[in-house]
């Protein structure tokens, strides 16, 4: 099982998903970074043709089959699946779900499965997944079937089952209530997206930018898409020869990590080597990043919760990089005209849109006392 996140929010794989070996375009979708939990913002998209390797450095996440999966799926705002069990669970949840495969050859006609897989909705393979997923959540309408037969009485496995067992035994109940030992939460796992993105950027205002980022061929454009295009590469890429090409190279990891000195001292490093370069991002956490213009100081970014919203985690701090990147080179390669837009986002913020999810950043110069200085 995989997961990761999109602009839908968190999206759950079950086993069986990964069978097709056609090699078209990936697909595509725009918003947050992944988890093994879906950025609340990546961006990034897996690609079908190559699912062990490719869609994991494009940012999938393997859930472990024994200890993860079940909190995968209470997570999970939709499940991509196939005719097993897992897809059943989720859909007896609530969980809107899309089928990657629905082989009804293989089922008895009689099970209740069968009749969930011929009603529940169909994944398109050869369109764009994020237009999808929000069509799915849009129009989710919870099948009657799947939770009607998964259990009669919700909630009282506990005590049934403990019943059950005591009358077994012909020993009486505790006296106290049943109980379920609760699901562990599973531990915080990074998945760094380190194949080449093409980055898409619309300017929609003063210190407002539109991402959407992919992993793969360039997306078809059309008459409303519009916008510039730039290239983010990650330093670890296997893809070594994409880095003297990337206008944006980042990388994750600790700011006290002593390997780099200092993610101040890295993006400077960065830039000296790779001279076609035009910002490097240290991503020091799920919601922030220390970057450094050519030429410039290096600048700290991080996430601004807004209030009165719903908290579903921050988009990938890589993709702030690159709303600020765009935002900079919008009005050309002019150093008075990048050092105006940058006064601008330092006084007022950066606002990041990646899908419909709207993320405000605060820009601000790296202080002395900074961990990443």
């Amino acid at each position: 099982m995989t997961a990761r996140r999109t602009g839908a929010g968190a999206v759950m794989w079950s086993p069986r998903c990964w069978t097709g070996s056609r090699t078209s375009s990936p697909w595509t979708s725009s918003g947050s970074r992944p988890c093994c939990t879906p950025t609340s913002g990546t961006d990034t998209a897996p690609v079908r043709s190559a699912p062990g390797s490719i869609a994991r450095r494009a940012g999938l996440t393997l859930i472990d089959p024994l200890k993860g999966w079940r909190q995968a799926l209470l997570a999970a705002d939709a499940v991509i699946g196939d005719h097993g069990s897992v897809t059943y669970y989720a859909a007896a949840l609530g969980t809107p779900v899309l089928l990657a495969s629905a082989p009804l050859d293989a089922l008895d006609p009689d099970a209740p499965i069968s009749s969930f897989m011929q009603e529940a909705p169909k994944l398109d393979p050869d369109a764009p997944l994020a237009p999808q997923l929000a069509e799915l959540v849009r129009r989710h309408r919870p099948l009657p079937g799947p939770a009607e037969f998964t259990t009669s009485v919700p909630g009282e496995s506990a005590a049934r089952l403990r019943r059950l067992f005591y009358s077994m035994m012909r020993e009486p109940e505790p006296d106290r209530p049943a109980s379920l030992t609760p699901l562990p939460l599973p531990d915080h796992e990074t998945a760094p997206v380190t194949v080449p993105l093409l980055v898409r950027s619309r300017v929609l205002g003063p210190g407002e930018v539109a991402i959407g980022r992919w992993a793969g061929s360039r997306p078809a454009t059309g008459p409303e898409d519009g916008g510039e295009l730039h290239v983010a590469v990650h330093e670890d890429t296997r893809d070594a020869d994409r880095l003297d090409l990337a206008d944006v190279v980042f990388r994750d990891g600790a700011p006290d990590d002593p390997r780099f000195g200092s993610p101040s001292v890295w993006t400077a490093e960065v830039l000296r080597r790779h001279r076609g370069c035009s910002l490097a991002a240290y991503v020091t956490g799920p919601s922030g990043c220390v970057v450094r213009m050519r030429g410039g100081e290096p600048l700290r970014l991080t996430e601004v919760p807004v209030a009165g919203t719903e908290d579903v985690g921050a988009a990938d701090p890589a993709a702030y990089a690159s709303a600020l990147y765009a935002w900079l080179v919008a009005d050309g390669p002019g150093a008075a005209t990048a050092r105006a837009r940058l006064a601008r986002v330092v006084a007022d913020g950066l606002v990041l849109c990646t899908g419909d999810r709207v993320q405000h950043v605060r820009v601000a110069p790296l202080t002395p006392s900074d961990p990443g200085s």
